[in-house]
């Protein structure tokens, strides 16, 4: 065989599990994941802030994003309680189907509102919007996991998070250009388009084979049980506390850096055109850089060690905009710290999703991963709409900064010490194993 024909044999084995149904399921998911978070937070920032809201009141708006948070205390009604004539579909695929409506509908209802004139009517659509786009996680997030096998988690979670990105990057520029050349009204009924990927994918791809159903709801007794048996699955787990602390504090830095980077870049004298070029342009095309060699940070050297770079990099990606804020307006300043940004997170997105996801048992693969991805960002959201505009202005962007970059530490250091104790083997579900693969009865 020649080296050319070797070659290419190689590359299409090497592509061939991305092109694989579920995979591309994953991808279309995480688009539909992705742009409601960019609605209610970077958009939602730059479309108050061109109205002259004051930064604290723009930054208290990230509390909405607390919704996602908050998710585990209804993901079970998602996970059990069955839809009258929708459930024919499926349990998933009728969950993906009306909460993609009542997405599409919050952010119709967000488009009409003017903050400008009314604050708190702004205040209660956005609010609307972080319930009903939480809601749409926890069932994508449950449909993606329950139709990747265990092989496939890390190629899912790349997948995923390409999607994300895209949606919350697509909506984004869209959102953005739309404001500029017609309104914010316009720009959200566009974007409420984006909704469709996934419920096309659902009913396209079908109810996952690996999905269990939970008995259904006969007493109190069972009913106590469908809520608290995720958690006491998860929790009676060797080292479940750590891996928990582990979870919360590992992206504390980051979320709270991430949901001020509109802030700055107002601060600093950018337009929507030139936000849209390096903050969703540059940093896309970065991301799918970093999803990719996250990919083969995953294949080669395994899920701890990747997740371990991974953690580092996502803290120098915090010092980037401290060095940003402190040399002013740059366009080759801005790409940079956009590009680097973007670029760890896409590492971090195979590695830690790939970890959070093995996490779960596929009993409960909704309810868990609700609780776990609500964990991961809770402290961040918190703080960022807490004081997050107060330490702004009381201590300037270099220096929030270099305090987001420390806090990133913790995270690092507890993970290092749970790959030396072996708490990262042990603590995974049944969505990690073989057995886990098999269909329910």
């Amino acid at each position: 065989m020649t080296d050319i024909a070797m070659g290419t044999k190689s590359w299409v084995y090497a592509v061939k599990p991305y092109v694989e149904k579920a995979p591309l399921a994953a991808l279309f998911l995480g688009i539909s994941s992705g742009f409601p978070f960019a609605m209610i937070g970077a958009n939602l920032a730059s479309r108050l802030a061109q109205d002259g809201i004051d930064k604290k009141s723009v930054t208290a708006f990230s509390l909405v994003l607390l919704a996602y948070n908050l998710k585990w205390l209804w993901a079970w009604v998602v996970e059990g309680v069955k839809l009258p004539l929708l459930h024919r579909l499926g349990q998933r695929v009728s969950w993906m189907l009306l909460a993609g409506l009542l997405v599409m509908a919050a952010v119709v209802n967000l488009a009409v509102v003017d903050p400008a004139s009314d604050i708190m009517a702004t205040v209660r659509a956005a609010i609307l919007l972080g319930i009903a786009g939480a809601t749409f996680d926890i069932i994508i997030d449950g449909y993606r996991i329950e139709i990747l096998r265990p092989d496939q988690l890390g190629i899912g979670a790349g997948m995923s998070q390409y999607g994300w990105r895209i949606g919350a990057a697509a909506a984004g520029a869209l959102g953005l250009i739309v404001a500029q050349h017609w309104s914010w009204t316009a720009a959200y009924l566009v974007c409420s388009l984006f909704a469709l990927p996934a419920m096309l994918a659902a009913l396209i791809v079908g109810e996952p084979e690996r999905h269990r159903e939970i008995a259904s709801r006969k007493s109190g007794g069972e009913l106590f049980q469908a809520i608290t048996g995720p958690f006491i699955d998860f929790f009676k787990r060797q080292g479940a506390w750590l891996v928990l602390l582990f979870i919360i504090v590992h992206k504390i830095g980051d979320t709270l850096a991430n949901l001020t980077f509109r802030l700055l870049f107002n601060d600093l004298g950018y337009s929507n055109d030139e936000i849209a070029l390096y903050d969703v342009g540059v940093g896309f095309w970065a991301l799918l850089a970093g999803i990719f060699v996250g990919g083969v940070l995953y294949a080669r050297l395994g899920l701890k060690r990747s997740v371990l770079i991974s953690l580092v990099l996502m803290a120098v990606s915090n010092f980037s905009f401290a060095a940003l804020a402190a040399a002013g307006k740059s366009n080759l300043g801005m790409a940079g710290a956009i590009g680097f940004e973007n670029f760890a997170s896409g590492i971090g997105g195979v590695a830690v999703v790939a970890y959070f996801s093995a996490l779960c048992d596929l009993r409960f693969t909704a309810a868990q991963y609700a609780m776990i991805s609500a964990a991961a960002s809770v402290v961040g959201r918190f703080l960022t709409g807490t004081s997050a505009g107060a330490l702004i202005e009381r201590f300037g962007y270099v220096d929030f900064y270099l305090l987001t970059t420390a806090l990133a530490l913790p995270g690092i250091i507890l993970f290092w010490l749970m790959m030396r104790a072996g708490l990262v083997d042990s603590s995974v579900g049944s969505a990690a194993t073989d057995e886990g693969h098999q269909p329910a009865a």
